[in-house]
């Protein structure tokens, strides 16, 4: 399968696909869309309204990952459930970190 994660100038960007209103806060496995492009699946308790679900979302990646949220940005997909997160940092550290903890999340 594909990974959600590719190199960006600044990082990486990471591949989401965002359900808000969802009973608890996690991430679940990844999965394959239509067009055969990997995404990770994410769940917030939060509402798509003002951008509460998306800073739910960076909140939770910047915990998982251990990166600072400042760092963490909705590169596309702003008001979509399908979104681009832009990671600023080391493209190879943040791939392998990322690859890492998504093994660990999915069994």
């Amino acid at each position: 399968m594909t990974k959600p994660v590719s190199p960006h100038a600044k990082g990486v960007r990471l591949a989401v696909r965002l359900a808000p209103g969802a009973s608890k806060n996690r991430f679940g496995q990844i999965e394959k869309s239509a067009d055969g492009r990997a995404h990770l699946k994410a769940w917030v308790t939060t509402v798509p309204e003002d951008g509460k679900a998306n800073k739910a979302l960076i909140k939770m990646l910047a915990k998982a990952l251990r990166v600072p949220a400042g760092k963490i940005s909705v590169a596309s997909g702003p008001t979509n459930r399908n979104k681009q997160i832009l990671i600023e940092g080391d493209s190879r550290d943040l791939a392998r970190q990322i690859d890492q903890w998504i093994k660990e999340l999915t069994p």
